[in-house]
């Protein structure tokens, strides 16, 4: 350690120091596995029910497409319980990397933890200051993105499906609007409602897309975690 930098005015860390950073790293890897166990939970339940609602509305030809519709709410549900629990998962995640980047790597390579590199205070603070590192809306966008695209894709697919067959093949766009319609919705009002549903969630995940790229850059040039 070179007397009067600033930079390395942290000491060097002891062999107990080094032994309760790697404790501490086992933790946060036991937090972030429990946590995405969790997230694993949900997306699980949106499957099933998806599943039952697949399985009603193509048990017979004359059997109602409504519970496609309807699965739709607890699937958004699902989403943001998923979305939530990512965002705790997340910060263990975000420390567990900190530690092997900045810890565990360094000491590998060529034994210097680089203390002058500032990197312990930006963990440290994340202690002391704990945070959420994303927000909902980029962890709602970055689900949708793992798993829930494809449910919500068969989701679509099942409801336009079922109208297009059901009870007979439709052999005019107007019959395909009439059979959308839902007591006195009409069912040009459904479709257009089903759209704006598909173009939100289609949205959120590709501002969070867009999001997470600029986060990475900004990641390159500072110390930030998350």
């Amino acid at each position: 350690m070179a007397e009067g930098d600033p930079a390395k005015m942290r000491k060097d860390l002891t062999v107990a120091e080094i032994g309760a950073v790697a404790h501490l790293y086992r933790g946060e890897v036991y937090r972030s596995t429990i946590w995405r166990t969790r997230l694993d939970t949900t997306t699980n339940w949106a499957v099933v029910t998806l599943g039952v609602a697949l399985s009603i509305t193509f048990a017979s030809p004359e059997a109602s497409a409504l519970p496609l519709i309807l699965v739709g709410i607890l699937i958004h549900f699902f989403l943001m319980l998923e979305a939530r629990r990512y965002r705790y998962f997340n910060v263990w995640r975000a420390r567990c990397r900190w530690m092997e980047k900045h810890f565990f790597a360094p000491m590998l390579t060529d034994g210097d933890l680089h203390l002058e590199d500032g990197w312990q205070q930006t963990l440290a603070n994340d202690y002391w200051h704990p945070r959420y590192h994303v927000s909902m809306i980029v962890a709602i966008g970055r689900r949708i993105r793992r798993n829930y695209f494809w449910i919500l894709l068969i989701q679509t697919l099942a409801y336009a499906g079922k109208l297009s067959v059901h009870p007979e093949p439709v052999h005019t766009f107007g019959q395909f609007v009439e059979r959308a319609r839902i007591g006195p919705l009409p069912g040009w009002l459904v479709i257009a409602a089903g759209l704006a549903y598909c173009t939100a969630w289609g949205g959120i995940a590709l501002w969070s897309l867009n999001d997470d790229r600029r986060r990475a850059a900004a990641r390159r040039d500072a110390s930030g975690m998350g």
